[in-house]
């Protein structure tokens, strides 16, 4: 196999692993599965630094950063095939609710990729990588999130893969809609300082603790979920009603 083909398999397994994750309708062993595969495609970064708190936030920014460009995020017409009977407001709710699930269940995960052995090192199964892992699998859900509202509110994201990560990136950390005029946003290829640090100010803000406490393993595995569920849900209704407020109600499709 060659370098390109390789890489272009990574890419298809991040895509697919994140694709899973974000279905709010799934088993534990099937989502235990999808997040042994996305440790799978996040081991090339290595995992050192996880093991140092004050590394470990820029190694889950970094990652986030790898695995942006690979967030499937859905076009309208496919979220209406996938939802029948659903448009505008109704639409919009229904993925803030199935996101908020999503990250439930990988909050709820606990052990969950403690048990697939089988299928990552050891290495990649001690706290500090899991904690990571499943950090980097909710922003991941939430980014998604963000992408398919926009759809929904009729205004995708412009540019290639690499622009929308940085928009994606950029509506995640301010947990507002897209500005296309923002410097960068849509535009740039590579993220700035300025998003980066925005960024891993996010991530401090909403993961912080766990990182540098094991808040998850003290906690329980039902608080995760109900953290995770609730600042989902929270991330998703300011998203949408900042879209709202810049750009009115959701269109509806035009009658046939």
């Amino acid at each position: 196999m060659t370098a390109d083909e390789s890489k272009e398999d990574r890419k298809d397994d991040l895509a697919l692993a994140v694709a899973g994750l974000a279905e709010s309708e799934m088993d534990k062993a099937s989502r235990a599965r999808l997040l042994a595969r996305l440790v799978g495609g996040l081991k090339q970064r290595g995992v050192g630094q996880l093991f140092q708190p004050r590394k470990a936030m820029q190694w889950i920014a970094d990652a986030v950063s790898d695995l942006a460009p690979h967030v499937p995020v859905r076009t309208i017409e496919v979220l209406r095939a996938h939802y029948p009977g659903l448009e505008g407001e109704a639409l919009a709710e229904r993925l803030i609710r199935n996101a908020a699930r999503a990250t439930a269940s990988v909050g709820a995960a606990g052990g969950g990729l403690a048990s697939v052995e089988w299928a990552a090192p050891p290495m990649l199964l001690t706290t500090p990588v899991l904690l990571a892992t499943e950090t980097v699998a909710v922003v991941a859900i939430e980014m998604k999130l963000i992408g398919e509202l926009h759809e929904v509110y009729g205004h995708t994201i412009p540019g290639s893969g690499s622009q929308k990560a940085v928009s994606l990136m950029q509506g995640w950390s301010s947990r507002r809609g897209v500005n296309p005029m923002l410097p960068g946003s849509g535009l740039a290829t590579v993220l700035s300082t300025a998003t980066r640090k925005q960024m891993r100010d996010m991530l401090l803000k909403r993961f912080g603790r766990n990182l540098t406490t094991l808040g998850p393993l003290l906690t329980g595995a039902a608080v995760a979920s109900f953290l995770n569920q609730r600042a989902t849900k929270r991330l998703g209704e300011e998203v949408s009603r900042d879209l709202r407020l810049r750009h009115g109600k959701p269109a509806l499709p035009p009658a046939e």
